[in-house]
């Protein structure tokens, strides 16, 4: 089983989140049941897959409906406490650069909006070394919600002026698409994806309140900046209480994993470009 992390300065590991796992829980976006099934398609084998960075364990319970196993790993003990349980979903606090997985055991690597925290080059090192030949590797992530032009406003105004400068300097990993991220993988063509979700104004402003930025402008400034962002978007929202179409884009990152490989950068990339 995974190692537990006795040490999280010692390991470099920053936790932007478990002070908000439990909201993570309730007002985070679900991936598209097809992702997970294209990925099971891809697999070699079905036996097991390793979510890293798992956090509330919402990709992992769903690679649970297509994998013998799925382990589940988050550096943040805090989230790994707060996850949805499942029988096939074995979950342990463990760095995604050292996992103390079996080598040569894992059928597919996700990473769902975690890879920007990563020390890229360890994690792929210990990635080559839990995957068996041909195992599938995926790389997600999705930035702003998209709704209508005036919410959209609002939100990005928020996002970057607003709590743009607390954001963690990794977060800019997703502005650009993943396309600064290195990925020396043969190329894998999974298809475009998005998150789609129908929520009150109320759900909108509990999703804002997960973000990392959000959590830091309050420890920094002691306020609270959702107030002011939930009253602007009530203006252009016309009825608080009447469910909104919400649409994530996907960036996918998606390849074939073979130890030993040195190939270059491939893979799918849906979503907006940051």
């Amino acid at each position: 089983m995974p190692a537990s992390i006795d040490n999280q300065t010692q390991t470099g590991f920053q936790d932007h989140f478990s002070a908000r796992s439990a909201a993570y829980q309730q007002y985070r976006p679900r991936y598209p049941a097809a992702l997970f099934a294209a990925l099971a398609s891809a697999a070699p084998a079905r036996g097991a897959a390793w979510d890293v960075g798992c956090g509330n364990g919402q990709a992992s319970v769903a690679l649970a409906e297509h994998f013998a196993v799925v382990h589940a790993t988050d550096a943040s003990a805090e989230q790994i406490a707060s996850a949805e349980p499942h029988e096939r979903v074995h979950y342990a606090v463990a760095l995604a650069e050292q996992t103390g997985l079996p080598a040569s055991s894992i059928d597919l690597v996700l990473v769902a909006q975690a890879l920007h925290w990563f020390n890229f080059e360890r994690f792929h090192t210990e990635a080559q070394r839990v995957a068996r030949p041909g195992a599938v590797i995926c790389a997600i992530a999705y930035e702003l919600a998209e709704i209508n032009p005036a919410i959209d406003t609002v939100v990005r105004h928020f996002y970057k002026a607003d709590i743009g400068p607390y954001w963690p300097a990794d977060r800019a990993h997703i502005e650009t698409g993943y396309r600064d991220i290195p990925w020396p993988y043969p190329p894998l063509h999974l298809g475009s994806f998005a998150m789609r979700a129908e929520w009150t104004l109320n759900e909108f402003i509990g999703y804002l309140g997960t973000w990392s930025a959000v959590a830091r402008y309050r420890s920094a400034t002691g306020a609270d900046p959702l107030p002011a962002v939930e009253s602007a978007l009530s203006s252009v929202w016309t009825d608080p209480e009447v469910p909104r179409k919400v649409e994530w884009p996907l960036v996918i990152l998606s390849g074939r994993l073979d130890p030993g490989n040195n190939g270059q950068r491939g893979g799918d990339k849906a979503g907006p470009p940051g």
